[in-house]
């Protein structure tokens, strides 16, 4: 895998990569061809970051199960999230 930056765009880049195990033993019927497969990893890395307080948009820019030549995904950072405690921890 590698990281790909966009131009001058600082809070962008992207994670390519050739090899994606979980599509390794899958072909999309005709009727599903529209499905974006590999969006999944899309949800994982947004929700890793999430766990440490960063929103992120992540969005699969490219697939090769859908003919490109390589797997691409594009995370930007959004904003940093509040660390919200609940009140059973608070300082009284």
């Amino acid at each position: 895998a590698e990281c790909k930056s966009y131009g001058g765009e600082e809070n962008s880049f992207g994670i390519v990569f050739n090899e994606n195990p979980i599509t390794e033993f899958v072909e999309l019927p005709p009727n599903l061809q529209g499905l974006k497969y590999c969006n999944v990893l899309c949800g994982v890395i947004k929700g890793a970051l999430e766990m440490i307080q960063m929103d992120v948009e992540a969005e699969l820019v490219k697939e090769i199960m859908k003919g490109d030549d390589c797997y691409e995904i594009r995370i930007t950072y959004k904003k940093s999230l509040k660390a919200q405690m609940n009140e059973d921890y608070a300082d009284v």
